[in-house]
């Protein structure tokens, strides 16, 4: 063998350690499934709209955004906390309050309008990406769900090292995915079903990784 190729081998050999140790990803296998997490119970925040509905009696229900004090008005009980409380447990306290005036009320609270949890609950997509996005997270969502939804990957995008961002125990982790595989290979493994919060960021294509 030459001197120039061994050059040539040996600049390979430390071109693959370099690249090797710049992909220091885990693979999303490792990553836990959406489905193990556990959903936590909503709790209605500043700006949410709330439905009222009192069987009966419905000229006190309402329909009513909870004010920046977090506080709604209520007929008869006047300025009630709403702020960090589930739907449930607020129609209960309404209830309770209401039986003062009323006869055994039914009390019903629904959450028409969440805006209070509306960006913590989305989907996003950057980089090489026709169109990135901020899209409303809706259950069943799929990795390829959302890069359809951004356009597609652009023409300088290293499908092959994408990376999903998750939340897990308070902190975001990045896990590899392979764009790649699953939109020409129809390769499904690392097409996982996605949870409010990930983000999936598609870079671009590298000179010294020889994808240009």
């Amino acid at each position: 063998m030459t001197i120039s190729e061994l050059f040539r081998a040996g600049l390979i050999v430390v071109l693959g350690l370099f690249v090797a140790a710049c992909s220091g990803l885990p693979s999303s296998a490792e990553m836990p499934p959406s489905s193990e997490l556990e959903v936590e119970p909503y709790e209605i925040g500043v700006g949410d709209t709330v439905s009222i509905h009192v069987w009966r009696n419905p000229e006190l229900g309402q329909s009513i955004v909870v004010r920046p004090d977090g506080y709604i008005s209520m007929p008869l009980m006047g300025d009630v906390k709403a702020e960090g409380k589930e739907p449930e447990q607020l129609a209960s306290e309404i209830s309770d309050t209401l039986s003062e005036y009323i006869r055994t009320p039914e009390v019903t609270v629904m959450v028409t309008n969440p805006l209070s949890k509306e960006f913590r609950n989305r989907i996003r997509v950057t980089g090489q990406v026709a169109s990135p996005q901020s899209v409303a997270f809706q259950p069943g969502m799929t990795v390829l769900d959302v890069v359809l939804m951004a356009g597609g990957v652009t023409d300088f995008a290293a499908d092959d090292r994408a990376v999903l961002h998750r939340q897990i125990d308070g902190e975001y982790q990045s896990f590899g995915l392979d764009l790649e595989a699953i939109l020409t290979d129809g390769d499904m493994r690392t097409n996982h079903s996605l949870q409010p919060g990930d983000v999936i960021s598609v870079p671009r294509k590298q000179l010294f990784r020889g994808e240009l």
